[in-house]
């Protein structure tokens, strides 16, 4: 299909982005060159690449697909390269309220302009949160990479497209343990997806949803606490006012920033992260950013 433009803000911060969608360091499903990045995308049961090339003022994108090539909706493709640079959260009314609060007013300082990029589907962004449920981000990303190689599908330049729920709804919580996911996060990952392919979980009507609404729904879902809901409405959906409070990292960057002597404690974390509502997801990116490296 022909090329389409979306078009950046000023002065867009193309390196956080860049590592969001980098983190693999084999580039199974993600690929990052220079300030191209390409993205394998399941569309309709069709296996592509998205490819987004950041310019100064705009990014050049392209979806080349298996199959039909002409098939594909400009308008959706141009709705996920928005979701994935980050381009649904504006962040100018935070920064200009909290440009001076002592505690995040610094990182404002030294990070004006952050975003937060999302993955390209809801979906994927509530399976990443579970398999990324206490453990560490190595040994996340290895099991990422053995779910999208058992679920996903490749295309035909070799990129690999993360699963629909259709796809991994496939599978039995055994298989997923074959491939060392703990039995509780394999039957999470089966009944999230069943049940979104049923469609009795609709990820994307969240959006429109307060997000306390939000979060009640996805936590009654078995095998979904408070910081996995938070973080598929912040990476999946991009509300404005997700609290991280359950966040290790998050919490690590409280803990340097306040000066405590011990850890912060989840509850501690909260009463913090509340001063910056209705913002509280930008909080959390600003927290992320001030560590050298962000396991988000």
């Amino acid at each position: 299909m022909p090329d389409f433009v979306v078009p950046l803000p000023p002065a867009f911060r193309r390196s956080e982005v860049l590592a969001f969608h980098g983190r693999d360091p084999l580039q199974l499903a993600e690929r990052v060159d220079g300030g191209r990045l390409r993205k394998g995308l399941l569309l309709d049961g069709q296996a592509g690449v998205l490819s987004i090339e950041l310019g100064e003022e705009v990014a050049l994108c392209r979806f080349d697909g298996d199959g039909r090539g002409e098939g594909a909706d400009v308008a959706r493709l141009a709705g996920i390269v928005e979701r994935m640079l980050g381009l649904h959260l504006e962040p100018g009314q935070f920064e200009t309220r909290f440009c001076d609060d002592p505690l995040l007013g610094p990182l404002i300082a030294r990070q004006p302009g952050l975003r937060i990029p999302q993955a390209a589907t809801a979906f994927e962004a509530l399976t990443w949160a579970i398999t990324g449920q206490q453990i560490n981000l190595a040994f996340a990303i290895t099991l990422r990479r053995r779910l999208i190689e058992r679920a996903g599908r490749r295309h035909s330049s070799g990129l690999w497209c993360y699963p629909q729920a259709e796809q991994l709804a496939d599978l039995t919580p055994e298989e997923l343990g074959e491939l060392k996911f703990t039995r509780a996060k394999s039957e999470t990952l089966v009944r999230v997806a069943r049940q979104v392919a049923a469609g009795e979980l609709d990820l994307e009507a969240l959006a429109g949803c307060d997000p306390m609404v939000a979060e009640r729904q996805l936590t009654a879902v078995k095998g979904i606490g408070p910081w996995t809901a938070h973080y598929t409405l912040l990476r999946g959906l991009g509300m404005a006012d997700c609290s991280l409070h359950g966040d290790v990292a998050v919490r690590n960057a409280l803990t340097t920033l306040t000066g405590s002597e011990g850890k912060l404690t989840v509850t501690d974390a909260e009463r913090v992260l509340g001063r910056y509502a209705p913002f509280r997801s930008l909080a959390a990116a600003h927290l992320w950013a001030s560590l050298s490296k962000s396991e988000a």
